[in-house]
């Protein structure tokens, strides 16, 4: 299989590295910060904005997709890309998360995982095959297998069942994939699990990284355990990860967590949390975060962040951004949303600039402690 990821340049005092992913839609440069377009958009902002931006990757969710539209009218349009616009790449969730997320409402088997819809309570099937073949209909250029996703706090005994049966499903959404040839151009990732169980961990990423898979994802992390044990499960996950494919850490997206993982060598991370703090007046700036609703922003006639050039910044003061979100004025989120995304991307072209001058470790350091007041 020939490999889609492609090595540039690694930094010299960490495992910090540049590289690209090949994919249908075009390279992707890497590391590479993916907006997360959960129903096929990217809340509170144009698609074209977001390419102009320079993202070449957007993520959308097959359960939710699944659910609605709806196969039938992705099919009808050929795909999300022609459906919602988008030219780009799409890497789509298998629906994992999802459902791990509806304890409640689903049953997992070696067959397959049952649930119920949280839209109307109707009862739907997720087999590895069916995942995959949902995420064909979508048209992704990056396929996600479907796997158990499972809380910090579990015992060693359930988290060995949950990594038992992911490997089962990876190994059949293999067949699945090989079987659909080239109607299914997209690249089908494996996910590794094991919880915080360090042995299961590193038993999960040799295998995956052995198996038919042209990318390999981290999964099992930012579900609700401390910054400290992210760390450090990051780090020691990544080591058993072949550097030969492209790495994805799954559902981090705040400046410290992406830090984390360049550091140890990960390409691609999405999460939500830069649309979704901006709809409720959180703004990044080189000096942490910004709370547009406070009081004390009233009169402030300068830009969230000098320098930028996202709308926002170019054409309205923070003053009048506090107006706009105490108002709840729409055009509030949506510019703030812009100026987060614009930030990020601004962000990941420095700490790329950082690894191509071997200097990755010094913006760490020095990004961290004016951004958070802290070291690490």
């Amino acid at each position: 299989m020939k490999s889609i990821y492609e090595l540039k340049k690694k930094d010299k005092n960490s495992n910090a590295r540049l590289g690209v992913v090949h994919l249908p839609h075009g390279d992707v440069l890497t590391p590479a910060f993916m907006p997360v377009g959960t129903n096929g958009t990217v809340k509170g902002i144009y698609h074209d904005t977001i390419k102009d931006m320079g993202y070449q990757i957007i993520l959308a969710n097959t359960y939710h997709l699944y659910l609605r539209p709806g196969l039938e009218v992705l099919e009808a349009y050929g795909g999300l890309h022609n459906f919602s616009h988008w030219n780009g790449n799409i890497l789509t969730d298998s629906g994992g998360f999802q459902v791990f997320s509806l304890s409640g409402l689903r049953k997992i088997k070696d067959s397959g995982v049952t649930f119920q819809s949280h839209i109307d309570g109707s009862k739907h099937i997720f087999t590895p095959e069916k995942v995959v073949n949902i995420q064909k209909t979508i048209g992704s250029d990056i396929a996600m297998v479907l796997d158990v996703c499972t809380p910090p706090g579990i015992d060693h005994r359930a988290a060995e069942e949950a990594w038992r049966i992911t490997r089962q499903w990876a190994e059949r959404s293999i067949v699945e994939k090989r079987k659909l040839g080239e109607s299914f151009p997209g690249n089908l990732f494996g996910i590794v699990q094991g919880n915080f169980f360090e042995d299961l961990r590193k038993e999960s990423a040799l295998t995956l990284s052995d198996m038919d898979f042209p990318g390999i994802a981290i999964g099992g992390l930012s579900v609700g355990e401390s910054r400290e044990m992210f760390r450090d499960m990051v780090a020691y996950t990544a080591q058993y990860v072949t550097p030969e494919k492209p790495r994805y850490v799954m559902g981090i997206g705040s400046p410290d967590y992406i830090l984390y993982c360049v550091e140890n060598g990960i390409d691609l991370f999405d999460c939500v949390l830069a649309t979704r703090i901006a709809r409720n007046g959180a703004v990044y700036t080189d000096d942490g975060l910004l709370t547009l609703k406070k009081a004390m922003h009233r009169l402030n006639q300068g830009p969230i962040q000098e320098g930028c050039t996202c709308t926002a910044c170019r054409n309205y003061s923070v003053g009048y951004m506090h107006h706009l979100i105490k108002c709840n004025e729409m055009l509030g989120g949506m510019l703030a949303t812009e100026h987060n995304l614009h930030y990020l991307h601004d962000f990941i072209n420095r700490i790329r600039k950082a690894i191509e001058e071997d200097r990755f470790t010094e913006f760490k350091r020095d990004y961290l402690k004016r951004f958070y007041n802290r070291e690490d």
